[in-house]
């Protein structure tokens, strides 16, 4: 009766460890991310003292690299490309001007708990980085570059071992670009929303 007892018990524990470990696996992460997304692109106007500055909304696409530290913490850089108009307005006269968009950031990543399920895997990020405006159609008007502040958050959603769905939505903060123009552009930071979708190979 005892060797019953204990092979039972010893079953008991041998069960209960092999789903500490495969619920462990289920929450490790890879130490190794690419992504590629493809983005929308939205500005919120901002009018200060008569001049009002609000670029077109467009579409690009975002590719990145992310090593995780640990399960916790990690670290990102990522580019950005986008096309869109900048437009500047006063009561009297008004600036459009088309651009190609470059941005380059990097960022602290904090992994975070999923109150939904274990299944998905949450993240916040916040980092800076700078964005480049790159006039078309026109060899006159220099590019420009302006500081970044970047922070959002997103979901990775497990497809197999080496790849992922990623929902993301990034906000970058900066200051409207004047090209040199003699534009009175807003003193105050415009705030560019990028949603994104795509995939992730993870090694």
């Amino acid at each position: 009766m005892n060797r019953v007892k204990c092979a039972v018990i010893f079953a008991l524990m041998s069960n209960v460890f092999a789903m500490a470990q495969a619920t462990e696996a289920g929450q490790a992460i890879a130490r190794h991310q690419i992504t590629v997304q493809g983005s929308g692109v939205f500005t919120r106007k901002v009018t200060v003292q008569g001049v009002t500055y609000k670029p077109t909304s467009s579409g690009g696409g975002t590719v990145g690299y992310r090593f995780n530290f640990s399960r916790f913490l990690g670290a990102e850089v990522e580019y950005d490309f986008f096309r869109n108009t900048q437009k500047f307005e006063t009561s009297s006269t008004s600036l459009s001007l088309r651009t190609n968009v470059h941005a380059a950031t990097g960022s602290a990543v904090i992994n975070l708990p999923n109150p939904l399920t274990k299944r998905f895997k949450s993240y916040a990020m916040v980092g800076g980085g700078v964005l480049l405006f790159d006039p078309r159609d026109t060899t006159f008007i220099p590019r420009q570059t302006a500081n970044a502040i970047m922070f959002g958050g997103g979901v990775d959603i497990p497809i197999t071992r080496q790849l992922a769905i990623r929902a993301q939505a990034k906000n970058f903060l900066y200051k409207a670009p004047d090209f040199s123009l003699g534009i009175s552009r807003p003193d105050k930071f415009s705030q560019m929303m990028v949603p994104s979708v795509g995939l992730v190979f993870q090694f």
